[in-house]
């Protein structure tokens, strides 16, 4: 009996099955491709960013897009009953910005160094076209001429200037960012917490995702201590590395700009844009004469081989340093051991305690008055007149307020000569200068916070800020960079600071430090949108 017949029946509806469950999943099965394919910007790097640009799994505009919907689907949505608010206000031509980018790639082929790259800029940084507050109700509705140099330089670099960020009002606070313009910022990681200040907003949204990278200014720590607070690489610069002007001022002979960024590689790029002399801020002539450095050169994941650096253990070793701190701090000196460095521990300087305390000087009314005059369309123009307004909010009514008050006969208010040139800051430099010298050190460490970030409210547990002194009062440049959790999820920094214009080994110190140890952890406050 020929049995083909059947055989080729049974085949043809073994293959029909087969060709109907295809069908039925295809769907599912596109799906899932377009899931894979899909950039995701959580976490994301500027490499990451613009391979993805390059290899057409995303454009700039989906870029932008990406992170829009993550400012309005986070920033400003209780989670928990609790708002990040992070964000002062959305650049409403950002779109715009990377439909441009889009038709450049599309002629060219190529990117410029931050191409498809969105940027966050702190609220005190001047931006053409967005309204500009240093965090008070009495700037609302400012929109400067003109772009601060810095922000003209991410801007020639081909980012997307994407928003503001929240800030501690005038930069009055380094524990924690409240303006009378935007309210409260929270930490991402536990939202109970602070995320330190001046730039805590800043360092708040590129934590969770809400930019790529973003700006800060740094007149004592507020790009460190938020940086630190919230799982951030963030560098304050030599003073005269990068441009002030067009910066509200603190006081503006200790004031500087830098980036903060997800990883040592980002913050290095946005160096390398940031970085360079600007004839409207003459400190900036230090380095007209130092050739141009592309900082992600010094990317080094072996970079601390053979590195001699000093552990200020005084920063650390106190009765008020939270012992998680000082633990997390401890397995960050064994790293650094275990990949080659020389530690000199302790590292000390001879005289600090004195030195210290003549350090601090600066005039906040006579530098915000200046900065105003350049300014006729400000809402105010000078201290005094805002002041009388009312318009602050009550925790920085001392400082506000003694910003105008006569001098006291210790107050070193003016004159206050720049860095370079003050007598005690001069004293000091050359003190640290020295220790290092006789120890040939390359850098020295310390942890960039003493204690986790405080809860919203509290400002009498120990604070633990070790950023006031060191850098800015020498000019000399810092870098923190993640070194582990404390408490369960709230992160601490460790800082490498050394010598005037050393970013470039810095930048190696770090880098080797963070591919290492791997600390940094997106918050799971703030996932991947769905």
């Amino acid at each position: 009996m020929n049995r083909l017949p059947q055989v080729r029946d049974s085949l043809r509806m073994r293959t029909f099955r087969i060709i109907c469950v295809l069908l039925l999943a295809l769907p599912a099965i596109v799906r899932a491709q377009t899931t894979r394919a899909r950039f995701d910007v959580v976490g994301t790097t500027i490499a990451d960013t613009q391979t993805a640009i390059r290899e057409g799994r995303t454009t700039c505009r989906a870029v932008v897009e990406s992170y829009l919907a993550r400012i309005r689907a986070y920033d400003q949505t209780p989670i928990d009953g609790l708002r990040l608010n992070s964000i002062v206000t959305v650049n409403p031509d950002a779109l715009a910005e990377a439909d441009a980018c889009d038709r450049n790639f599309a002629a060219t082929h190529k990117l410029p160094l931050l191409g498809g790259i969105a940027v966050l800029i702190k609220d005190n940084y001047d931006t053409q076209g967005l309204q500009t507050t240093g965090g008070s109700l009495a700037m609302k509705g400012f929109v400067p001429a003109s772009d601060s140099t810095l922000v003209a330089h991410l801007r020639a670099a081909g980012a997307i200037i994407l928003a503001k960020t929240n800030m501690a009002e005038w930069a009055f606070s380094p524990y924690l960012t409240v303006s009378s313009i935007a309210g409260i910022t929270r930490n991402p990681y536990d939202l109970t917490r602070v995320p330190a200040g001046s730039s805590g907003g800043t360092a708040a949204a590129v934590a969770a995702s809400l930019g790529e990278s973003g700006l800060g200014t740094d007149t004592g720590n507020s790009i460190r201590g938020p940086s630190s607070h919230n799982d951030l690489v963030g560098i304050r610069p030599t003073i005269g590395l990068t441009s002030r002007s067009g910066i509200i001022p603190l006081f503006a002979n200790n004031d500087v700009g830098g980036p903060m960024a997800r990883n040592v590689a980002d913050a290095a790029t946005l160096l390398t844009v940031l970085a360079g002399p600007d004839p409207a801020d003459p400190v900036t002539q230090l380095d007209a004469d130092r050739p141009k450095l592309d900082y992600m050169q010094f990317l080094d994941r072996h970079g601390l081989r053979g590195a001699r650096i000093g552990v200020f253990r005084q920063y650390f070793n106190t009765a008020t340093t939270d012992p998680e701190v000082k633990a997390v701090t401890e397995r960050a000196l064994h790293t650094l051991e275990q990949e080659g460095a020389v530690l000199v521990d302790p590292f000390s300087i001879p005289g600090y305690d004195a030195m210290e305390k003549n350090l601090w000087c600066g005039d906040f009314q006579a530098d915000l008055d200046a900065y105003l005059a350049r300014h006729p369309n400000a809402p105010y123009h000078d201290l005094a007149s805002i002041v009388a307004s009312g318009l602050y909010l009550p925790y920085i009514e001392e400082e506000i307020r003694g910003s105008i008050a006569p001098p006291k006969a210790d107050d070193r208010r003016t004159p206050c000569p720049d860095v370079y040139y003050d007598p005690p800051k001069i004293a000091f430099r050359n003190a640290l200068l020295a220790a290092m010298a006789k120890e040939h050190l390359d850098a020295i460490v310390y942890p960039t916070w003493g204690n986790p970030p405080r809860k919203v409210g509290d400002m009498e547990s120990p604070a633990g800020d070790n950023s006031q002194i060191l850098s800015p009062q020498t000019g000399f440049p810092a870098i923190t960079v993640p070194m582990g959790f404390t408490h369960g999820m709230l992160p601490a920094g460790l800082t490498f600071l050394g010598p005037a214009f050393s970013e470039s080994t810095l930048i190696r110190f770090a880098y080797d430090f963070e591919q290492t140890t791997g600390q940094r952890k997106d918050p799971p406050l703030f996932p991947a949108l769905p």
